[in-house]
């Protein structure tokens, strides 16, 4: 027995069979990722979002176990064996499926082989691409005054029954909307047998392809001509395909392919801490995120020193932050020190930019001085608007690689400066992250339409991955010091947000591609 399959605590294992839905990350369960977050090994299907192995433990086992046609990586037996062998040396083991395990997922088959073993398992259901992909699409799969009944069926049998279990005889008279999965490889022989089967060659029918996802397609026809316009757009699987007059409500219903960054995918470097903010707001303009985290923030070299500022912040007259990631870092040890948020005393309070200053309020306390420049030199002329500097106490909280601009400027104008650096940045290595890995190599396959930079600290890492950025790879920067950082590098800058503010980083790349500028940008991604 290999180290990693040691018991694990000398606990009893336990297998969770998790549908990991259709493709959206937003569509996967609150159960499903509190699962996956305690797993020690996740088992991964070839349709699951590979961003949720980021929720996995750093040390947990990752095995890919995908299946697609003609490229099986392990067959169902064998899967079934992993899972077992992995839960009677007591792991706690995640099998991620997509869409629902019980819903033509053989979810129902390996749950089957652990039962008859005597082995642990629970389910956690998921959303399936049965109704998910349609409703994506504006195809709602029921509908008042259209259609009552729902029927759901496989295009893809197992191969090893001798005769087709889908009586399409029936089929072809069920009345409402019929939806088929896993079936577009086979789609004319379907189409055919429905039709011999008396179906309505008029009935509208369509395709929705990587449902769910900003890669989704969808293709509209009739059960008479779908076929034919599937093979003559190379409409291939994975899809889902649906027959019915629903299919007509598309035209009105339609909203995810029409949201402004649609079909475009968008490179995050930012922390995996701070990255959530801006992939979410890029994400809901209908955007495909990927995240590759180029930096990491860790604890301030010396941290006793940082300690000791942090206490005595209450002799100061200002406390100036110059990023979020500083007051948490401040707050963090202050409320480690203190008890009380009036410890800190009469000081006031400054930040550089809006997004400094919204995460000081969220700590219950206001902020005295905000430049509308998110820059050093405009917070120092905000301050001077309180008045002479002459022998003010100041204590600046930044990181260790911030310009030392602030505390320069300040001291030229007779103030008293002391500086404590709340954190440094350094590079992240991904080691052990799975997630990063799948991402990073994602990116190096299928390349972005556009990457984006936070900070000249992940400007300087992303460059150290040397991954070139193929011709039409557009670059977007929050703020001019990052723009700064690029365009020193030699980077061609794209987009710069008007302000420090996420919602204004997004908006700005959304109007970058907006139709009103001609829709010059091409959507074609680099290969």
């Amino acid at each position: 027995m290999s180290k990693k399959d040691k018991p694990s605590s000398g606990a009893a294992g336990l297998c969770h069979l998790v549908g990991a839905g259709p493709g959206d990350l937003g569509l996967v369960t609150l159960r499903a990722k509190e699962v996956i977050e305690a797993a020690e090994v996740v088992v991964y299907d070839y349709l699951c979002n590979p961003e949720m192995l980021a929720w996995a433990p750093k040390d947990a086992e990752i095995i890919y176990a995908g299946k697609k046609a003609g490229a099986h990586t392990l067959r169902q037996e064998e899967i079934n064996a992993l899972l077992l062998e992995k839960v009677r040396a007591g792991k706690r083991v995640v099998r991620l499926k997509g869409g629902d395990p019980f819903v033509f997922g053989r979810g129902g088959e390996e749950a089957l082989a652990l039962a008859r073993a005597g082995a642990r398992f629970e389910v956690v259901p998921g959303v399936s691409s049965t109704v998910a992909g349609p409703a994506y699409a504006g195809i709602p799969v029921t509908q008042r005054g259209h259609v009552s009944q729902l029927t759901i069926f496989t295009g893809h049998e197992d191969p090893e029954k001798g005769g087709s279990a889908v009586d399409f005889a029936q089929l072809a008279q069920a009345p409402g909307t019929k939806v088929m999965l896993m079936g577009v490889e086979r789609l004319e022989p379907i189409s055919r047998q429905l039709l011999d089967a008396g179906a309505d060659p008029a009935l509208p029918a369509a395709l929705v392809r990587w449902a769910t996802t900003p890669r989704q397609q969808t293709l509209v026809g009739t059960l008479g001509d779908i076929a034919a316009k599937a093979a003559a757009a190379k409409f291939e699987a994975p899809a889902v395909a649906v027959f019915g007059e629903v299919v007509n409500l598309r035209d009105e219903l339609s909203w995810f392919e029409r949201r402004p960054l649609f079909g475009r995918r968008i490179v995050v470097t930012r922390t995996r801490q701070q990255a959530g903010g801006l992939s979410s707001r890029l994400r809901a303009l209908g955007a495909e995120v990927i995240e590759i985290p180029t930096i990491r923030i860790e604890e301030p070299a010396n941290l006793r020193e940082f300690a000791e500022l942090v206490r005595d912040a209450h002799t100061y007259e200002w406390v100036v932050f110059t990023s979020p990631n500083g007051v948490d870092a401040f707050f963090g040890l202050f409320y480690r020190l203190y008890k009380d948020a009036r410890s800190i005393g009469g000081v006031r309070i400054a930040a550089v930019g809006p997004a400094t200053a919204a995460r000081i309020r969220d700590f219950h306390l206001a902020v005295d001085a905000q430049p509308e420049k998110a820059v050093a030199e405009s917070l120092v002329e905000e301050l001077q608007k309180e008045g002479s500097l002459e022998n003010v106490n100041i204590l600046v909280v930044r990181a260790e690689t911030t310009r030392e601009v602030l505390a320069r400027d300040l001291s030229k104008l007779g103030a008293i400066v002391d500086e404590a650096i709340a954190y440094r940045t350094v590079p992240e290595t991904g080691e052990g992250d799975a997630g990063r890995a799948s991402a990073l190599a994602r990116f190096k396959e299928e390349g972005a339409d556009m990457v984006t930079f936070a900070s000249g600290s992940a400007v300087e890492n992303f460059l150290a991955l040397k991954v070139p950025l193929a011709k039409g790879t557009r670059v977007a920067s929050l703020g001019p010091i990052t723009s700064k950082a690029l365009k020193d590098a030699g980077v061609l800058v794209d987009v710069q947000s008007p302000g420090a503010d996420l919602d204004q980083f997004a908006a700005a790349i959304a109007k970058f591609y907006s139709p009103e500028k001609g829709n010059e940008h091409s959507r074609a991604r680099a290969s």
